[in-house]
């Protein structure tokens, strides 16, 4: 059984996955729009052939690790939680209430409901037994409840389900990255790779959850104000 759970984990984090998230820069396109790559020093040659400086683009993985302990975080709690009461034969209404209040952007929220739409398409077609009438018809449930019940019917536990969320986070940026500016695929994938200690971190931090009202609030004001201003923008290769 853990072996199948350690082999659905390893699926679910493949980015090649239909689920949407090659539409969605998980925050990185509005930052960039904002300004993120662009430093005060004076431009130099390099700079003026459109390519940004290896400090501008180090500030990407930091960007990654700020939504690690913020709007990651958030996601990641309520995925947890998600997968509790899911065993437990419970609603998932409280879980989705208080993920809500913990994102105060409505195109943050809106961003992780079209996630959600494309994990469950896809749980849907893979186990439609375990997931049928999971959710009302017509609904649109944030990408974290999506995860959470999708944890719970394939035998993921509480640690790997925050740690599917944490590394899609980070991936996801990464992956978004070479669409945004010219970079060594080589460079993004390393940024993964020392950013693992801090999705395990996170995972650690919120895996004992299970009441949704400890699922973490810690807010990333500017990250929402980027991204509603990306939402009103028609300039954009992400959704969000």
């Amino acid at each position: 059984m853990q072996d199948r759970a350690l082999l659905v984990l390893a699926m679910l984090a493949d980015a090649r996955l239909p689920t949407g998230a090659h539409a969605h820069s998980a925050g990185l396109e509005p930052a960039v729009q904002a300004g993120l790559l662009t430093s005060s020093r004076p431009p130099t040659p390099q700079d003026a052939r459109g390519r940004s400086s290896r400090e501008d683009v180090g500030r990407v993985p930091a960007l990654a690790a700020t939504r690690l302990r913020t709007v990651t975080a958030t996601e990641a709690g309520a995925a947890v939680v998600a997968r509790h009461l899911w065993l437990d034969r419970r609603d998932l209404t409280p879980v989705e209430d208080a993920w809500a209040a913990r994102t105060p952007s409505p195109a943050v929220r809106d961003a992780a409901r079209r996630l959600g739409r494309g994990y469950l398409r896809l749980a849907l077609a893979l186990w439609p037994d375990d997931l049928a009438g999971a959710f009302p018809p017509g609904s649109a449930p944030p990408r974290p409840l999506v995860a959470g019940a999708v944890g719970a019917v394939t035998g993921l536990d509480a640690r790997q389900v925050a740690l599917l969320v944490g590394y899609d986070d980070v991936q996801t940026i990464a992956s978004a990255a070479l669409k945004l500016t010219p970079l060594d695929p080589a460079t993004t994938t390393r940024w993964v790779l020392d950013l693992h200690p801090a999705v395990a971190a996170m995972a650690a931090a919120v895996a004992h959850l299970t009441d949704p009202d400890d699922i973490p609030s810690a807010g990333a004001p500017m990250t929402d104000a980027w991204a509603q201003a990306h939402a009103r923008t028609t300039r954009r290769l992400f959704h969000g």
